[in-house]
């Protein structure tokens, strides 16, 4: 492998700072990490539907409070009687009625009855998620797929306000809810945390969640310069996490929010 230009953290070398990280995703990447992250709500089910409803829906109010996170996404499955791919298909417009009263921050009733409504179409009309996501895919990574997904998700009858709870990489977003929920469905589940459930799908290809937390520690470490976190951001940081592991550049996730949130680094 060659030489990393990497401006480093305290002088570390390019082969120091892989094996910095390296160490932190095995201390990150195991079972232990579901029972404080969200990810732990999709664990609830074994068929492969009901875990990708369970993820997206989970991923898509992840932001605030990881315990109002985790509490509020339980309450959605909770409302689809735990079986969010029946109750998506064979939902009649009464029951979401359920959603009245549900909100995460913006994410309100009027959001969660779209996304249901919204959902049905996708694996209706569109062979499911990851068929979208597959077809879509190209320059390497899953960013123009995400913009795509979006434009389906929303091509039916729609409420406007219910557009932003779907980032889009292309209006330079850095997307970090859908890319997480992306992580969780193509990354092998060799350590029991993400699923590995979408085989047509490469992790070389997924980006990294960015946040304010593994943000701040990529800068830390010269991963990151810029210093906003969009999707030009994203663009940098993909680039360094892919001389570091090309073909599963996203494990170290695990790394820079570990040290971001458990750490304070």
């Amino acid at each position: 492998m060659g030489k990393c230009r990497l401006k480093s953290y305290n002088g570390l070398s390019f082969e120091e700072l892989k094996q910095f990280l390296d160490a932190k995703v095995q201390q990150y990447n195991t079972t232990q990490f579901i029972a404080s992250d969200p990810i732990q709500i999709p664990h609830i089910y074994s068929k492969k539907e009901d875990i990708e409803i369970a993820a997206f829906l989970t991923a898509t109010i992840a932001w605030g409070n990881r315990k109002s996170i985790i509490k509020n996404a339980q309450r959605f499955v909770t409302l689809m009687d735990h079986a969010p791919y029946d109750f998506v298909m064979t939902h009649e417009p009464q029951d979401l009625s359920v959603f009245e009263g549900f909100v995460h921050r913006t994410f309100n009733a009027i959001d969660a009855q779209q996304f249901i409504k919204s959902l049905r179409h996708i694996y209706s009309k569109h062979d499911g998620m990851e068929s979208v996501f597959f077809q879509n895919s190209k320059d390497g990574n899953l960013q123009y797929a995400i913009h795509k997904f979006k434009t389906l998700f929303f091509e039916i009858e729609h409420s406007k306000r219910t557009e932003k709870h779907i980032s889009d990489p292309l209006k330079n977003s850095a997307a970090k809810r859908i890319n997480m929920f992306l992580r969780w469905m193509v990354r092998p589940n060799d350590s029991g945390v993400d699923f590995g459930l979408w085989k047509t799908l490469s992790p070389a290809l997924l980006s990294c969640p960015l946040d304010v937390h593994s943000g701040n520690v990529a800068r830390k470490l010269g991963l990151l310069t810029r210093r906003q976190n969009d999707a030009k951001a994203l663009a940098e940081l993909d680039k360094n996490l892919r001389k570091l592991n090309a073909k599963d550049p996203v494990k170290y996730d695990f790394a820079l929010f570990g040290l971001g949130v458990f750490e304070n680094f």
